[in-house]
């Protein structure tokens, strides 16, 4: 799986992307936020607020209950705004 991190996420983690294997009790995205959180301090503070985080996966913008796979590209950004 490959994990790419955006805005301050990636300041955070300390890193743009990472690739992992996906841990086979993940089966959603709800899984995957909260075995991430359990990475590293910073894994856990960037993803500390549930209404702050914004998933793509392999380039579409889904809900945490949505599944994931190994191979699949997650992106994990904040909510983003226009003008």
């Amino acid at each position: 799986m490959r994990i790419l991190w955006f805005a301050w996420f990636r300041t955070r983690v300390g890193a743009a992307e990472e690739a992992l294997p996906l841990p086979p009790e993940v089966s959603d995205v709800r899984g995957l936020v909260d075995w991430l959180r359990t990475r590293s301090p910073g894994h856990a503070a960037a993803l500390a607020d549930d209404s702050a985080i914004r998933v793509a996966v392999n380039q579409t913008y889904v809900k945490f209950d949505h599944p994931v796979a190994d191979g699949d590209e997650v992106a994990l950004f904040p909510p983003v705004t226009g003008g």
